[in-house]
């Protein structure tokens, strides 16, 4: 056989055996991108409990069709508690909770802990658009966790924080629908104890906000005792679940940052969209005046 013919079958193998490696490698770079993008968050969540012997959970929002929440609209506010347009997206301490008990066998019971400061299911930036159309009964089925009146609690450790999320409300079915898609999977990876409280405003009279907020917040206390008041308008979505719905040693304005206003601030006083008090700031400035009627005023009396 010719001395030529010899080497090219040796360098044709040696081809070969490269390509293979090629294909290996990017074969294992797919397998290492899924494990570490796609289960993330399920990951996160099997480090955080498997040092204490906590049984895991991945936490799975759900929606009730009613006492829950909405969002929606992003050009124009009108008088329905929205704005007119498209729908807007925003970037982004309870009193004491009785011990909980986890069965973790025939008889044996786990006492939970509280949660961690920073809940470790938090994925950071999201993807929020609003194209496909959401009923309800799609979020219920995706969401079994939250009991009905739009209720949860994180199955495996102690919320630090019992919120009550308050939406004023009149006109905003379709919007409801996609802040329930999007609100609930995120308040529940901030292991909230949460409640949502959608306050309708019936007829067709000049609307008044604040005083949806009042009677959301007393509403609310009827049912537990919560430590934590989020009053959101209709048309909010949090677009990083890092923008925590809960509250801190001064009130806080949650909407800092929306992408109709180009992701700043329309002027410096401005304290609407979302906001968060605790039950001891919101009685401190004896609620919202009821005093306002149409669009806007109350958000900036309370900066006030």
């Amino acid at each position: 056989m010719p001395r030529e013919l010899m080497n090219f079958s040796g360098v044709h193998r040696i081809c070969k055996l490269v390509v293979l490696l090629c294909f290996l490698h990017i074969s294992v770079t797919l397998i290492f991108y899924v494990i570490t993008f796609v289960l993330r968050p399920t990951i996160l969540q099997k480090h955080q409990y498997s040092a204490t012997g906590r049984r895991n959970s991945t936490a799975r929002p759900y929606a009730s069709a009613t006492n829950v929440t909405s969002a929606a609209t992003a050009a124009g506010r009108d008088d329905d508690g929205g704005s007119k347009g498209p729908l807007l997206a925003v970037s982004g301490g309870g009193g004491p909770q009785p011990t909980a008990a986890a069965a973790a066998g025939d008889d044996e019971r786990v006492t939970l802990g509280k949660c961690p400061q920073t809940s470790p299911l938090l994925v950071g930036p999201l993807r929020i658009e609003f194209n496909t159309p959401v009923s309800l009964e799609h979020v219920t089925k995706e969401n079994p966790d939250v009991r009905p009146g739009g209720r949860y609690t994180p199955k495996d450790c102690i919320a630090l924080q019992k919120v009550a999320i308050i939406i004023p409300f009149r006109n905003r079915g379709e919007h409801l629908k996609f802040w329930l898609f999007y609100l609930h999977p995120i308040l529940q990876r901030q292991q909230l104890d949460y409640g949502i409280y959608v306050i309708n405003q019936g007829g067709t009279e000049s609307f008044n906000r604040a005083k949806l907020l009042n009677v959301g917040y007393t509403e609310a206390l009827k049912d537990h005792d919560y430590g934590c008041f989020v009053f959101s308008d209709v048309d909010l979505i949090p677009m990083d679940d890092r923008n925590t719905y809960a509250c801190f040693d001064q009130p806080r304005h949650l909407s800092v940052s929306i992408d109709k206003f180009g992701f700043r601030l329309p002027y410096y006083q401005i304290f609407g969209g979302a906001s968060s008090m605790s039950k001891e700031q919101f009685l401190k400035i004896n609620g919202f005046s009821n005093n306002y009627w149409g669009w806007g005023g109350e958000d900036d009396d309370i900066y006030n």
